[in-house]
C-alpha cells in the first residue's frame, strides 16, 4: 500500500513538475469543461496551479535534501544506492565497482589559519578537482566535514594497482596550489579504498564503511597516505575507536605527558636543549606515539588542553634539571595553529614562566612551517611576534616541507629553522642531499638564522651535518625520546662520554 502510494506520488511529481506541466494545463482545463461544464473548468483552473506549485515545492525540497549545499554534490545515500545497483546486476553484466574515501588533511588548520569562508572555498575547489579527475559516470559524494567518497561506474575489474593509480591521480590533482582571496593554499589528501576482492559484504554500505576504515588507517600514517581495506584494518579501527573514547579521560588522568629528546650542539657536543614530545602511557597498549592519538585530541577539541599539560610538565622538568645542577638551556614545545590563534596565549605563557620562575629564553616555541606559510590570521602573527619580543625562541619546524618565504620568516621573527628529516636521510653518502643541505645552511647563515636538523639517525649523518655547518642536531643517533625519569642518567652518561671522545669538527670556513 505504502509503496503504491509512493509510486503514485512519484508519477504525479514527474507529470506535474517542470515544463511539461505548462503543456498539460490547457488539456486538463478543456477536459474538465467537456466533462463537467463551466463549474468544473473554474475549479480546475483554481486548484491545478496550487497542486503544481505544491508538488514542485516538495520536489525542490527533496532535491535540496539529497545534495550538499556547499559543494552541490550528492550525499552519502547516492553512492550507496549506486553501488547497490551495480552489485545487484553483477551476475548479468559481469561488471563490479569499488569505493574510495578522501579527506583533506589538516582541515582544522586551514580553518584556523585562513578562516571559515576560505576553508569552504577549499572544499568547493577540491570537490570540483575530484569530479574533473574521474569518468563521467563515476559518482562523487560529500561525506561529513572535509570528506568525499567515490563510487566507480561499472568496471570489468578493480584491482589493487588500478585503485592505487587512481588514488595517486586524485592526490596529484588536489596538490596543485589553490588561489583563495589572492592567497596560495596548498592542500594534501589522505585516501582509503575498498576493492571487491576484500569487501566484507556484497553491499554499497559495506564498501563505503570499509573505505572509511581504510581512510582512518591512512590518516594514522600521516598526511598524503593511501591505504587499502583489509580484515586487519577492521580490527585496528575497532581498537582506535575504543582509544578515541578513552583519550579525553587519559588527558585529565595524567596518562598523556611529554617525553624528552635531546638536542646537541655540533660545535661542543653539549646538550643545547630538549624537545617535549607527547606520549600516551596506555595501561593495555603501552606507550602510544603522538601520530596515533593527536588527531583524536584535535577532533575532540582538546588540543589547547594538551598544550597546557605539555607546557606544565616541560617547565616542571626545567626546574628539576636546574635543581640537580644539570644544564638544559631551553625546552622546545610544539604549538598548534589553534593554540596560536588564542588571543590569551601570550598572557598564559607569561604567567606560567613567572609561576615557575623561569626566564622566557628557557622556552622555545616550535611552529610548523605551514602555519607561517599560509597564515593571514592577525592573532597568530601578533602572538608569535609577542612571544619573540618576550624573549622566547621561535623555531620553524619541518623546514623544507612547506612554502615559507624569507619575508615570512622575518615577519614571524623566526630565530632558528628546524630542517626536516627528509633532507637528512643518507646525507653522508648522497651528494644531492649534501648539495640541498648546503644550500639551506648557506641561506640560513646569510640571514643570521640558527639551524637545527631533526631525524639524524646515524653517526655518519651527524658528522656530515657538522661539516656542512649545521649548528644543532636531534635524532636517534643521539638519543630516542625518553621519560623524564631517564633524562638525568642519560645526560650524566653523555657528559662522561663527551669528556672521553674528540670533538666532531666543522668544515673549514
Amino acid at each position: 500500500m505504502r509503496q503504491n502510494l509512493s509510486a503514485t506520488l512519484h508519477f504525479m511529481q514527474m507529470l506535474l513538475s517542470g515544463h511539461q506541466a505548462l503543456a498539460f494545463f490547457p488539456a486538463v482545463c478543456l477536459g474538465a469543461f467537456w466533462l463537467g461544464g463551466e463549474a468544473a473548468l473554474i475549479e480546475i483552473a483554481i486548484c491545478l496551479p496550487i497542486l503544481i506549485t505544491a508538488i514542485n515545492g516538495v520536489s525542490q525540497k527533496q532535491s535540496e535534501q539529497n545534495f550538499d549545499g556547499l559543494t552541490a554534490l550528492p550525499l552519502r545515500p547516492a553512492v550507496i544506492d549506486a553501488m547497490d545497483q551495480i552489485l545487484d546486476a553483477q551476475v548479468s553484466t559481469g561488471r563490479t565497482t569499488a569505493c574510495l574515501a578522501i579527506e583533506v588533511d589538516d582541515y582544522r588548520g586551514i580553518q584556523s589559519t585562513f578562516g571559515a569562508e576560505a576553508a569552504e572555498s577549499v572544499l568547493r575547489a577540491c570537490a570540483h578537482r575530484i569530479t574533473e579527475s574521474l569518468r563521467d559516470l563515476d559518482i562523487v559524494a560529500r561525506l561529513d566535514g572535509p570528506r568525499f567518497c567515490i563510487a566507480l561506474a561499472p568496471v570489468r575489474r578493480a584491482d589493487l594497482e588500478t585503485l592505487i593509480q587512481m588514488a595517486s591521480r586524485l592526490q596529484s590533482a588536489l596538490s596543485e596550489p589553490l588561489s583563495i582571496d589572492a592567497t596560495k593554499i596548498y592542500v594534501s589528501a589522505s585516501i582509503g579504498f575498498c576493492m571487491p576482492s576484500r569487501a566484507p559484504a556484497h553491499s554499497g554500505a559495506a564498501y563505503l564503511d570499509s573505505a572509511e576504515a581504510a581512510l582512518a588507517e591512512a590518516r594514522r600514517h600521516g598526511a598524503g597516505s593511501i591505504r587499502a581495506f583489509s580484515s586487519a584494518t577492521l580490527q585496528t579501527t575497532r581498537d582506535r575507536s575504543s582509544l578515541s573514547i578513552e583519550v579525553s579521560e587519559a588527558l585529565e588522568n595524567g596518562d598523556i605527558i611529554p617525553w624528552f629528546q635531546p638536542q646537541v650542539s655540533t660545535d661542543t657536543g653539549t646538550v643545547s636543549g630538549m624537545e617535549a614530545l607527547a606520549r600516551w602511557n596506555h595501561p593495555e597498549h603501552g606507550i602510544i606515539p603522538p601520530d596515533e592519538f593527536i588527531y583524536m585530541i584535535e577532533e575532540s577539541g582538546l588540543i589547547e588542553r594538551l598544550g597546557e599539560i605539555i607546557l606544565y610538565h616541560a617547565f616542571t622538568a626545567l626546574q628539576a634539571w636546574d635543581k640537580a645542577g644539570i644544564d638544559v638551556p631551553t625546552v622546545a614545545v610544539n604549538f598548534s595553529a589553534t593554540e596560536l590563534a588564542n588571543p590569551a596565549l601570550v598572557d598564559k605563557i607569561r604567567w606560567e614562566l613567572d609561576r615557575f620562575e623561569l626566564a622566557p629564553s628557557r622556552l622555545t616555541v616550535e611552529i610548523l612551517e605551514n602555519v607561517i606559510s599560509y597564515s593571514e590570521n592577525d592573532t597568530i602573527t601578533r602572538n608569535i611576534t609577542a612571544l619573540s619580543q618576550l624573549g622566547c625562541g621561535i623555531d620553524l619546524d619541518d623546514f623544507g616541507t612547506g612554502h615559507a618565504s624569507i619575508s615570512n620568516i622575518r615577519r614571524f621573527a623566526v630565530k632558528r629553522i628546524k630542517i626536516d628529516r627528509s633532507y637528512v636521510t643518507r646525507c653522508d653518502i648522497d651528494r644531492e642531499q649534501q648539495d640541498m643541505l648546503a644550500a639551506i645552511l648557506t641561506m640560513a647563515e646569510r640571514i643570521n638564522l640558527e639551524t637545527l636538523t631533526e631525524g639524524v639517525e646515524t653517526v655518519g649523518e651527524h658528522a656530515m651535518l657538522a661539516q656542512l655547518g649545521c649548528g644543532h642536531v636531534q635524532g636517534f643517533s643521539i638519543a630516542h625520546p625518553m621519560a623524564f625519569d631517564l633524562t638525568m642518567e642519560w645526560m650524566e652518561n653523555h657528559r662522561q662520554k663527551m669528556a672521553q671522545t674528540p670533538q666532531i669538527g666543522r668544515k673549514a670556513s
